[in-house]
């Protein structure tokens, strides 16, 4: 992914920063414990379509 892409997106839902997790190709909200998809390099940023960190996984 971009970095430059990386320094302007943020969480959809608080706003907050995101971590890129290059192996599990997502972009991941500590505080809200979700994970968004990256497909193909390309960011999806809906609530629907990310999935909830496990309990027991780090952000």
């Amino acid at each position: 992914m971009d970095s430059r892409l990386l320094e302007i997106l943020v969480c959809p839902l608080c706003k907050g920063p995101l971590l890129h997790r290059p192996s599990r190709h997502e972009l991941v909200c500590s505080p809200c414990r979700l994970a968004y998809p990256v497909r193909d390099g390309i960011p999806v940023m809906m609530e629907t379509e990310a999935r909830r960190l496990a309990e027991d996984e780090n952000p």
